[in-house]
């Protein structure tokens, strides 16, 4: 006689039951860490009073309250659709937000009248534009985990996806420079006095674009035509998509003239390549590709001048920005200042200058930061986007489709490609861009777009963490045919 053990006995579905308590219990976790990020941009608010108001208002923390009220309804949202999803990511990013919006209100402080100071409304300024754009993105991301509630079918649009894409990077590059270009970088389009930066969004559908084209594609991709010097390099012919993402770099780094932005693109492209195959000669090839294009570009603005003129006086500013440090310079000489006079501690918030620096509120924000924060305070911002990206590869490593683990791996590391442009260019690492620091810079299309790579994260990490045998929702198949190993068995791995 057979006795066939019941559900309730049996070891996997014990195992099973378990993890999904695990798993669920993590969502306390995120509320204490949420809890606490925002008792530290409260304490960050106060301390700025402070130093520029030699007094703490009653209201210090109304900011800081609201932004907390705004991230518990992101918590909520996390609790019901993605259960599973990491506790760490929402609590890191409420953080930086926080931070940016505490510190562009006390920008505001700074500007306003001695006599008007502790009267200042919290959605006055660039401190309340960024804090309505932060419940505006926070709405956003919270939309985008409710309609996406499997990271897989949004794979059924990728080539209408990655055609947005192209359009989005393009379209300032073909507008009048009237409505398009600032600072000397095209990367807006300016109606009225509404502005939008396209190419925040771009990023995001390109990158599902290259995850579904590089799933269908890895297995050419991963053959090589020789060896050379322990490492395999690809055959000629397969050269055509990186020969391809290269010229489109290019055509935005000469029309556009921001390199952090050709960089980016390129960037998340070739390091998207590598995850699918696991070759080092694509990265090999991809920095070969893209500093030679960058020397070309120099070259010929310093002899043709025409569209390589600006990116050739970037490169010399760059190169020597004391050279003419209160004209061509005076950007990066200020920021370099700033750096150096906040030293290892800091003047403390609110003690520093950062109205002499152009551009605080966007491109030089972290210089303004480092000021008052000094190196360690700015060390532990770079440490708080470090953990996102640490979280963002772990659930592209944790999650059991191909396609999950290129869109989260090039969703963490286009992360950490912006972050590293911003600081290098603050910091004479290479030349200035106009990229907005992630949650930290003023701006509705970086935050936005930012928040909604956020939440891309928090869906691909649900599924990766989801116990086997969990609730979860079915995908649907991706129009045109999508591969087997896009929606494959639990066990499925990335290498070809």
């Amino acid at each position: 006689m057979t006795v066939a053990a019941t559900p309730a006995s049996s070891p996997a579905t014990a195992g099973e039951q378990s993890g999904v308590r695990l798993a669920r219990s993590r969502r306390n976790a995120e509320l204490s860490l949420l809890l606490l990020a925002m008792a530290l941009v409260a304490a960050y608010g106060a301390t700025v009073e402070a130093n520029l108001l030699d007094t703490v208002t009653p209201d210090f923390w109304m900011p800081a309250a609201a932004l907390g009220a705004v991230f518990l309804g992101l918590h909520l949202v996390i609790r019901f659709l993605a259960p599973f999803a990491d506790p760490a990511l929402l609590p890191a990013v409420a953080l930086l937000n926080g931070l940016g919006v505490g510190f562009l209100r006390r920008i505001d402080l700074g500007d306003a009248p001695v006599a008007e100071r502790e009267s200042l409304a919290i959605f006055a300024g660039i401190g309340g534009r960024q804090l309505a754009w932060t419940l505006a993105a926070v709405i956003l991301a919270a939309g985008l985990l409710a309609l996406m509630r499997d990271h897989r079918s949004v794979s059924r649009y990728s080539y209408t996806l990655g055609l947005a894409g192209i359009v989005l990077v393009m379209l300032p590059a073909v507008l009048p420079s009237s409505i398009s270009e600032i600072n000397g970088a095209k990367l807006w389009i300016r109606v009225g006095g509404f502005s939008i930066q396209p190419g925040e969004f771009a990023k995001l559908a390109l990158l599902v674009f290259f995850a579904y084209y590089l799933v269908r594609k890895r297995e050419v991709l991963s053959l090589a035509s020789r060896r050379f010097l322990g490492i395999d390099f690809p055959r000629g012919r397969d050269l055509g998509p990186v020969v391809g993402v290269w010229l489109v770099s290019l055509l935005v780094l000469v029309f556009e003239k921001d390199l952090g932005t050709s960089l980016l693109y390129f960037g998340m492209f070739v390091v998207t390549l590598y995850i699918a195959t696991e070759r080092v000669s694509w990265l090999l090839i991809g920095l070969v590709l893209f500093f030679g294009g960058a020397y070309l570009a120099y070259f010929l603005g310093s002899t043709v001048g025409g569209p390589f003129a600006n990116f050739y006086v970037r490169a010399e500013i760059w190169l020597d920005p004391f050279a003419d440090p209160t004209d061509k310079g005076y950007q990066l000489v200020q920021g370099l200042l700033a750096l150096g006079t906040g030293g290892l501690f800091g003047a403390g918030p609110g003690g520093g200058q950062p109205d002499i620096l152009p551009e605080v509120q966007n491109d030089f924000i972290f210089a303004g930061l480092g000021e008052e924060l000094g190196l360690f305070g700015l060390s532990a911002l770079l440490v708080v986007y470090l953990l996102i990206v640490e979280r963002g590869l772990r659930a592209a490593l944790a999650v059991r489709d191909s396609f999950g683990k290129l869109l989260a791996g090039g969703l963490a590391f286009t992360l950490g490609l912006q972050v590293f442009v911003i600081v290098g260019g603050i910091s004479k690492l290479i030349p200035l861009t106009g990229q907005t620091t992630p949650f930290l810079s003023a701006g509705g299309s970086s935050l936005m777009a930012n928040w909604l790579l956020i939440a891309v994260l928090l869906r691909v990490s649900d599924g990766a963490r989801r116990p086997v045998g969990g609730s979860a929702s079915k995908a649907a198949r991706p129009a045109g045919g999508a591969p087997e190993q896009l929606h494959g068995a639990p066990t499925e791995v990335i290498k070809p």
